[in-house]
């Protein structure tokens, strides 16, 4: 795992120990990607150089390192990532002549380049990948990114300078760099939480689409090639569905893990697993486990607030699988002492709150490896989201009413106040109703405006109902693939699933994971969205998936046959954080030099209005509104700290 940056002048020529001082400023900015060595390589003339930070995992001898160049010194490069099949691509390329002077995966990938061309040597790596390329011969820039968006890659124009790398805090360096802010982009982080791709915070710079290769002319046109397709993914799944009984299903499926699995357990460092004790971590320490002839090391963090704390059934399941299991009991000062160094590590706005958990758990983590694998991605793929088949039966059903009905109990449901529907649960047997049943009886009062499945998930997702309410000149974005609607074989379960894995998968999920355990010098590796998986789960027949109100019904099946199933069968916690008590309490000075009028105001970007009335009703216990709060205090923090 590395971190990348480089950057093209069309113009300027640079003396080399100009290139190396900035090529090292440039990089130093992304340290934590890559601790165990820095290296650069320029072509003065041509304007190009490329910086590295290694973090070294296959082949820890000097024959790694980066930047590499291919047999034939066609092609430089920088890459960030692991092929997994790199060994079996070896054996292929050592029987056509090619000889190899380490074992270092990058070695492989370029001469796979030279032998079959690189679009066809990408659809033959398994693994994830951010890749740069300098073309010799023809003078261009290539762009690489993995199918699903596991590895990030930004690039953009200043002028004449063209800027590449993993993260944009690389660019800031350069004499060239100038940040406007996206007004777009803005906008849409207020909807998501996150800046969604192909956006980035800045004007004229985006994020690479997942399962694209990038070339970039000196005429600073570019064309770009989609390698692999999600959409393609699931045609061709829903045209030629899994056949077989449910067992025999399962039996591919954990086949298909077990390798997935097993080709990411290769390193030449220690490794382990995050084990939260759900049912996507499990399976992937289960199979881990079951491959291993020591035990395996896996990780949890424990809360004192038990609404929040799984630490109790990670480790039921580790005795039971016999890991060496860690864990650490942070405190909340622990967790709040994370929040002012977020807006560094995450280099764009980026709100999800149980980023907070990734970094204490990836710092956890990393005193005892150098690679944490993670069940990340288990529900989008196998329809694990409660909103998936709960949203899917609400949206069925008030298709259903009439508009006057439908107005009456919208009407109806916001007499009552969010503190009251919370309150139920204190009244109610334990377990009998929903936890933030508040929270959700407000997004169902919205919901039930949607007149269409494309605003239905719009609100589904939202974390600001109107963001242009809230950003000044805001401009809306919202376009992930909508010809999912035309497919009448889709149902809305897999519509949501869909649009999950293109947009909400990569820009937050993965980008959380990315960032947090690169923050500490970690390697993350996602079995789980191995693309054998995600092709083999658009085959399977949606009640593989979800049953009698359940989903993951296949990959229960799977964790059945390595763990007793009253050891993860219970409802979804997720990994989130208390972060509305914290800006009432012991944040409270923070949140309020934040979100004063002129603080806000200032900023340049943000109406004080509705954040200010929101504020005050969170204050008052009305209604919680810690999302969306949270949201203006991470925008607002790092908006602070660009100045």
């Amino acid at each position: 795992m590395c971190g990348l940056t480089g950057f093209w002048d069309l113009k300027t020529s640079f003396k080399e120990q100009e290139g190396l001082d900035l090529a090292k400023k440039m990089a130093d900015q992304i340290q934590s990607r890559g601790p165990d060595s820095f290296g650069s390589w320029m072509d003065p003339k041509a304007g190009i150089l490329f910086a590295h930070r290694r973090l070294a995992i296959q082949d820890l001898s000097p024959e790694g390192h980066q930047p590499m160049h291919s047999p034939s010194k066609r092609f430089t490069t920088i890459y960030n990532g692991e092929i997994y099949n790199g060994p079996d691509i070896q054996k292929e390329l050592i029987k056509k002549g090619y000889t190899f002077r380490g074992h270092s995966d990058t070695e492989v990938m370029l001469a796979a380049f030279e032998e079959w061309g690189i679009e066809a040597s990408v659809k033959k790596f398994i693994g994830m990948f951010a890749i740069v390329l300098w073309d010799h011969k023809e003078k261009k820039v290539i762009l690489i990114r993995d199918r699903l968006g596991i590895k990030p890659v930004y690039w953009g124009w200043q002028g004449d300078v063209l800027f590449f790398g993993s993260q944009l805090k690389s660019f800031y360096p350069h004499p060239s760099w100038k940040s406007v802010m996206d007004r777009q982009a803005v906008t849409a982080f207020f909807r998501f939480a996150y800046v969604p791709a192909p956006l980035s915070i800045y004007e004229g710079f985006q994020k690479q689409r997942p399962g694209t290769i990038v070339e970039i002319f000196n005429d600073k046109s570019f064309k770009e090639t989609v390698f692999w397709s999600l959409e393609d993914v699931r045609d061709q799944g829903k045209n030629n569905q899994f056949m077989g009984s449910f067992e025999d299903a399962t039996d591919a499926l954990e086949t298909l893990l077990k390798d997935a699995v097993k080709k990411r357990m290769l390193a030449d460092v220690p490794l382990g697993a995050f084990l939260s004790g759900g049912i996507d971590s499990s399976t992937v320490v289960a199979l881990m486990q079951a491959q291993s002839a020591q035990k395996i090391k896996t990780f949890s963090i424990g809360f004192q607030e038990d609404r929040y704390n799984e630490a109790v059934y990670a480790k039921e399941v580790a005795n039971h699988l016999g890991t060496n299991h860690h864990e650490l009991y942070v405190t909340t000062k622990d967790a709040q002492s994370v929040i002012p160094h977020l807006s560094d590590w995450y280099d764009e706005p980026f709100a999800d709150s149980s980023q907070i958990p990734t970094y204490l758990v990836s710092k956890l983590a990393r005193q005892f490896v150098a690679i944490s694998l993670s069940g990340d991605g288990g529900d989008e793929l196998f329809a694990g989201y409660t909103r998936y088949f709960i949203g899917s039966q609400f949206w069925n059903t008030s298709q259903k009413l009439p508009t006057f009905m439908k107005q009456s109990i919208e009407k109806g449901l916001k007499l009552l106040p969010e503190n009251f529907w919370n309150s139920l649960q204190y009244i109610m047997p334990k377990g009998t109703l929903p936890s933030h049943l508040g929270k959700k009886i407000l997004k169902a009062r919205e919901l039930l405006k949607a007149t269409s499945l494309e605003g239905y998930y719009k609100i589904l997702v939202s974390q600001w109902e109107n963001p242009l309410s809230v950003v000044k000149e805001g401009q809306e974005f919202f376009a992930p693939c909508w010809d999912a609607l035309n497919n009448k074989d889709l149902s809305s379960v897999e519509i949501m699933q869909y649009l999950d894995t293109l947009t909400y998968l990569p820009d937050d999920i993965l980008a959380k994971v990315d960032r947090a355990s690169m923050a500490v010098g970690l390697e993350a590796r996602v079995p789980l969205i191995d693309h054998r998986v995600v092709e083999f789960s658009w085959r399977l027949p949606l009640d593989m998936k979800v049953h009698q109100g359940k989903g993951k019904r296949i990959l229960r099946e799977v964790l059945k046959r390595h763990v007793p199933d009253h050891l993860f069968e219970r409802p979804k916690m997720g990994f989130g954080m208390p972060i509305g008590d914290w800006i009432k309490g012991d944040l409270r000075e923070w949140a309020e030099s934040l979100l004063s009028k002129d603080a806000i105001e200032s900023s340049g970007f943000i109406n004080s209005g509705p954040v200010l009335e929101k504020w005050k009703h969170h204050l008052s216990g009305k209604q919680n509104w810690q999302h969306a709060l949270w949201l203006v205090l991470i925008f607002q923090d790092w908006v602070k700290k660009q100045k």
